[in-house]
């Protein structure tokens, strides 16, 4: 299994290497984004094509969960761009660097290089789980409860972008705040369908033994940090505090920030 793991980083190297070097000719590495889940999505495919003798049922049904998951959000973050342009937050972490003419070195190290890793750990549940995963036999009880908690973060991811993206199309929306649909009970529903699908990915892997469910559990802890404390709705938040008032402030008040509750009166 190591050196399929392997294959799967050179794999990864060669792709983030190439749209490196894509990134540095249009001076922008914003893309990065559509390629956290699109590559995952490749990484899960590849796995599948490693495995001896043909995959599996279980193999299967997690290669599928992680590249419907992958390729429509980052079909998703890629059509947001090509609308959207540069992304706030890269031209911040690189406007010094930019500035002292290290663009090339720093989107390479600071964005691309580190992305790379932190994506090869998150989606080490479904490349293991694929490479693990027994001969062909029945799916596990435990992979169809992996693939239920799936299904309820790509409800939340699918159905709250689907939501966000006819809010902010309409003009006389601009400046209100959402908090209609699945925007009434959590403030985050892409964010905590993100948790959901990956949590649900790794129980699935734990079907191919729970020995390999412990190593690679890293990844839907790490995300579920990020996604809480650090890039997702900390900073996130911290830019809607000052761009929406009091409107969000009231929003924070009445809707859950993250797990979806009932909005409080």
């Amino acid at each position: 299994m190591f050196e399929l793991l392997a294959l799967n980083a050179a794999i990864l190297l060669v792709l983030v290497l190439i749209q490196w070097a894509i990134s540095v000719k249009i001076d922008d590495v914003s893309f990065i984004d559509a390629f956290w889940g699109a590559g995952m999505g490749i990484l899960a495919v590849a796995s599948w094509l490693h495995v001896g003798g043909g995959p599996g049922a279980l193999a299967t049904l997690i290669m599928v969960m992680t590249a419907a998951w992958g390729f429509r959000l980052g079909i998703y973050l890629f059509l947001r761009w090509r609308k959207e342009g540069e992304d706030k937050r890269y031209k911040l972490i690189l406007k010094k660097d930019r500035e002292a003419g290290r663009f090339a070195q720093a989107a390479l190290t600071r964005v691309w290089l580190m992305q790379a890793v932190l994506l090869f750990m998150v989606s080490s549940p479904a490349q293991v789980g694929i490479l693990a995963s027994p001969e062909p036999s029945p799916i596990p009880p435990l992979a169809w409860v992996g693939f239920g908690v799936w299904c309820v973060g790509v409800f939340f991811e699918w159905v709250g972008d689907w939501q966000l993206t006819r809010f902010k199309a309409d003009p006389a929306n601009h400046g209100k705040v959402l908090d209609t649909g699945l925007w009434r009970y959590t403030r985050h529903p892409n964010y905590f369908g993100d948790f959901a699908a990956w949590w649900g990915i790794w129980i699935a892997c734990a079907a191919a033994g729970w020995q390999y469910a412990a190593a690679t559990v890293i990844g839907p802890l790490f995300l579920s940090f990020t996604l809480t404390k650090w890039s997702g709705v900390a900073l996130l938040e911290r830019g809607l505090d000052k761009s929406k008032g009091d409107k969000y402030a009231d929003y924070k008040r009445r809707t859950s920030a993250f797990f979806p509750m009932p909005p409080k009166a």
